[in-house]
């Protein structure tokens, strides 16, 4: 099975990469699922119920979110009727929406999908290494799923390696989310779980992480906000992690980075 991860969407330019690229992706290399983190998609902060159903019409099988989940209020409404967004399966009981669901891959096979998100310099939510014990509890691999899909939206690089190697063996791939840039480190960890640190976003890489770059430089010149944060409307890159998925065990075969479009060097998996 083939799998595709795609990096934080953010704002008019991340969508436009999703809606050109994306679905030819999945024709010209027969992906079997994909995932794709939305949650800067509107712009720059949140999603709404239509820049999520694009994203669902362009290919997307899960979408996924973060930190800024809520920045769009009406988010708070529509995720209770849309089973395929999901946002941190750590924040505490009683939140609107979902932190995990089973979704159907183009070959039929069972494909678990949860987010969760890191409390290293971030807000403080509930455990989310409990949070993901849970979840993997309640559907294995192998039992339950045919694959599993973690995206750990996280600061700190040592909470997604530890993140990693906690359900290494257990899940098809953990991938990192919310830094907005791609890391080299992509691999297939001991027990045979795919791991990237961090899948990069998709938007305009001539910016800061995503945003027009004259606010946020003015914020590190002066301190004193003087607008607010635009995204970058430039060519945009689509950045994510591919992973061959054994349809016997359910672990990672493969595991390769993602580079389309933009500023960034180009990548593909020698596996594709």
């Amino acid at each position: 099975m083939r799998l595709l991860f795609v990096g934080d969407v953010v704002g008019r330019s991340g969508r436009n990469a999703i809606s050109d690229i994306l679905p030819g992706l999945i024709k010209d290399y027969r992906l079997d699922f994909v995932v794709v983190n939305g949650e800067n998609a509107a712009g720059g902060f949140g999603i709404t119920e239509e820049i999520c159903q694009d994203f669902l019409d362009a290919g997307a099988d899960v979408v996924t979110t973060g930190n800024h989940a809520w920045d769009q209020r009406e988010a708070l409404v529509f995720i209770e009727r849309q089973p395929r967004l999901l946002r941190p399966a750590n924040f505490p009981a009683g939140t609107p929406g979902r932190g995990a669901t089973v979704a159907i891959a183009r070959n039929g096979a069972r494909v678990l999908v949860m987010n969760a998100m890191g409390r290293v310099y971030m807000d403080a939510l509930d455990d989310p290494f409990a949070a993901v014990e849970r979840e993997l509890a309640a559907c294995p691999l192998g039992e339950v799923a045919d694959a599993v899909v973690i995206d750990f939206h996280a600061e700190a690089t040592s909470e997604k390696q530890a993140m990693g190697h906690y359900v290494d063996g257990r899940a098809s791939l953990v991938v990192g989310t919310h830094t907005h840039v791609p890391t080299a480190d992509h691999q297939i960890l001991s027990g045979g779980t795919a791991y990237l640190s961090d899948a990069g976003m998709t938007g305009d890489y001539d910016s800061v992480l995503g945003m027009d770059k004259e606010e946020p430089v003015n914020r590190f010149l002066r301190k004193i906000p003087t607008a607010r944060f635009q995204p970058a409307l430039g060519e945009p890159t689509l950045c994510g992690v591919a992973v061959e998925v054994s349809d016997r065990t359910g672990l990672a075969e493969a595991v390769g980075p993602v580079r389309l479009g933009g500023r960034l060097s180009e990548a593909l998996p020698t596996f594709w």
